[in-house]
């Protein structure tokens, strides 16, 4: 196993690779203090820019705004530079504050960088350590060239230009621009086969040198790490510590509880949710019934074909459509059901019925996936379908001995009910640290067009030749870039906020009701109504989080008295500041962290336990401004804020409060966690800060 030294002299952060066997003897030296292991991480956006009330020489997007220079630091596979999203027109001379450089590499010059793309680097080494091998220059650029995708939709998504006319085969026509689509993009590619940790802290740690203002990383452990274990989270200390706002996936293990990942409190974890905009194709079975799933397929609809599934399609493994699981003589011409799941990724699958001769496919979510309806190309005709409508069309299947349905594919569709939450988004209770909710918020990550290389197929897949500028994809690692951008806007408005004041105002603003004036749903199992530990705070509201009233700032030195009331270890301080110290006596508990939410946790066998947490606002309102508090109990709490008011009489000008948790006597059981909200509200301002009381 391959392990990796780290040090915080700043932003120094120098790694080595030694074996298990150099650990255990440099651990008997004098001074040694800690090293872990290297690991893997995994990759976790026309309509959105709309969906986020964002227009064009208004607001946020307005020109006095958009002419603020904000860099955008993106560590993910790279970039295609050559895609029109990342010209450079109308843009001014790179800021001469900027010290980063654009690394020359396969197919990759200085020529490559302009001033919209103004710096590229790539980082391999922990790679090739971790695997003993050198990076397979037939399948990966050795530069900081894109031949995955996934970097260059996170990058346009955050940042890309204005794109006349973008769509994926017609679908999601329209202009699609990056959330701040003004800022410069400097790109840091550290993922190959695998993005290995220690590459991903290479690339960090140069951004931070670089002088980016936004760090926008959709990359993630497969599971959560303390804090003093991810290589991420002390990078992001050494970001935040420099003045740089850190944005991160939630990760996509969700619906399953505690899968939230990149769960630092200093970093902005963002989950996944929809927009109101859909790709339809309907499935009409053979006794009449319909269903409405989802599909980027273009062409005409379906006959009316035999269906096929499981036994009737073969044998073992062919109800999830695995490599040679079908027979060619059961399902040639028919309409293939696939399951998901098996290690084989969607568009694998429609490729596998192809092969088998197969006319068109199915895919049906498991209970977990719910009603989540993702839309991907495929290589032919396929519609994703939702739970229910998957276990009626197997039901149907087995009360007929001649099976039969047609698809129909109805274009792009505009005014869905939305947000959704997607159901793969990673879920709380944050398992690394029980008094912080995470995710902090949602944003759009279901079905997100955004710029694609133009040598990479729509599926990834070695039999497709098509090529694309825009695709479609869904992920956390399609959310986290739209609140980078979001960030890179409130730079350009609040120059002076720190990395904690603008997640403050995000979080502060969100909004927890869909488009239909009803609580946001979740499509997890079924479709129930959503909570913090899905979407946080909420949803983001770029235009209100811009002028939020109040603040909850959190200074670096506050941060490490939390990893105190922790009770770190001095040598896991150490990793975050060598110069830091943690007081004899704690000053403070995990609750009164600065945090602009509350998480209280009760003894489920004890009663009446009150728990107080303080917290200081921060008035970025009007001068003068008097907020009173309004409070929604989670069940089986009550809550007790004081004082009931705030007077302010000048900007800038910070009041504390005291708010008491008690966990009531209950007569009957109730659920593991209640929820309820904190709202401070003057005027047009409501700061809103949620509730989650958990009983273990």
């Amino acid at each position: 196993m391959e392990f990796s030294t780290a040090s915080c002299h700043g932003v120094e952060l120098p790694r080595a690779s030694l074996s298990s066997k150099q650990i255990e003897l440099l651990s008997k030296i004098d001074g040694f203090r800690y090293a872990t292991p290297d690991e893997d991480l995994v990759l976790h956006t026309t309509r959105t820019p709309h969906f986020l009330g964002l227009e064009i020489s208004k607001g946020l997007w307005s020109d006095s705004d958009l002419k603020s220079d904000v860099i955008i630091g993106v560590v993910d596979t790279g970039i295609w530079p050559e895609h029109p999203s990342f010209q450079d027109h109308g843009l001014s001379p790179v800021p001469k504050r900027w010290k980063g450089a654009c690394m020359e590499g396969e197919n990759f010059t200085s020529s490559n960088c302009n001033r919209k793309l103004i710096g590229a680097r790539f980082f391999f080494k922990g790679h090739e350590a971790r695997y003993g091998k050198k990076i397979n220059g037939k399948k990966y650029f050795k530069s900081a060239r894109d031949e995955n995708g996934h970097g260059t939709h996170t990058a346009s998504t955050a940042a890309g230009n204005l794109v006349g006319n973008a769509s994926i085969f017609g679908l999601a026509n329209g202009t699609a621009a990056g959330v701040r689509y003004a800022s410069r993009i400097a790109v840091y590619k550290a993922c190959w086969k695998h993005c290995v940790a220690t590459d991903v802290l290479a690339a960090m740690e140069a951004a931070i040198l670089d002088g980016v203002d936004v760090l926008s990383i959709s990359i993630g452990p497969k599971k959560p790490l303390d804090y003093y274990q991810d290589l991420k989270a002390i990078a992001s200390f050494q970001a935040i510590a420099n003045g740089i706002f850190v944005s991160f996936s939630a990760g996509n293990n969700g619906p399953k509880k505690s899968t939230v990942t990149n769960a630092a409190p200093w970093i902005m974890t963002v989950g996944a949710s929809s927009i109101d905009r859909s790709f339809p194709a309907i499935v009409k079975i053979g006794n009449g019934e319909t269903f409405i799933g989802a599909s980027l397929y273009v062409g005409k609809r379906t006959k009316q074909l035999p269906l096929v599934y499981g036994n009737t399609a073969s044998g073992k493994g062919a109800e999830y459509c695995v490599d040679d699981s079908l027979d060619p003589e059961l399902v040639q011409g028919k309409i293939v059901l696939c399951e998901l799941g098996k290690n084989t990724k969607r568009e694998r699958k429609g490729e596998n019925v192809k092969n088998a001769g197969g006319a068109a496919m199915l895919l049906l979510n498991s209970e977990k996936r719910g009603e989540e309806l993702k839309a991907y190309v495929h290589v032919l005709p396929v519609s994703s379908l939702g739970y229910k409508a998957s276990q009626a069309i197997k039901n149907y299947m087995n009360s007929t001995e001649n099976p039969i349905a047609s698809i129909a594919f109805n274009g792009t569709v505009y005014g869905e009910r939305a947000p959704v939450m997607a159901a793969f988004s990673g879920r709380g209770p944050n398992k690394v640290g029980l008094d912080l909710i995470k995710p902090d918020v949602t944003a759009p990550g279901m079905n997100i067009l955004a710029a694609w290389p133009r040598l990479t197929s729509p599926t990834r897949l070695k039999s497709d030749n098509r090529s694309v500028l825009f695709n479609v994809d869904s992920g956390t690692s399609m959310s986290c870039p739209h609140v980078s951008g979001i960030a890179a806007l409130l730079k350009s408005r609040h120059r002076d906020w720190s990395p904690a004041a603008i997640k403050s105002a995000l979080m502060t603003t969100a909004y927890v009701t869909d488009n239909r004036g009803k609580p946001i749903l979740d499509t997890a199992y079924s479709t129930s109504d959503a909570t913090p530990f899905a979407f946080g705070s909420g949803h983001v509201d770029p235009e209100r989080a811009s002028d939020p009233g109040l603040i909850y700032d959190i200074t670096p030195e506050d941060y490490l008295y939390y990893l105190c009331s922790l009770e770190y270890e001095d040598y896991q301080i150490y990793l975050f500041a060598h110069n830091f110290t943690c007081p004899k006596h704690a000053t403070m508990q995990p609750g009164d962290l600065n945090y602009p939410s509350f998480a209280v946790n009760f003894d489920k066998r004890a009663e009446n336990i009150r728990v107080t947490y303080k917290r200081t606002v921060t008035n970025v309102g009007p001068p003068k401004s008097t907020y009173k508090v309004v409070v929604e109990e989670p069940k089986g709490v009550s809550v007790i804020v004081e004082p009931e008011s705030l007077a302010f009489e000048k900007l800038g000008e910070k009041l504390s409060y005291n708010v008491s948790f008690t966990g009531l006597k209950r007569t009957k059981p109730i659920a593991a966690s209640s929820f309820g909200s904190l709202v401070w509200e003057y005027g047009k301002y409501s700061v809103r800060s949620p509730i989650v009381a958990s009983w273990k």
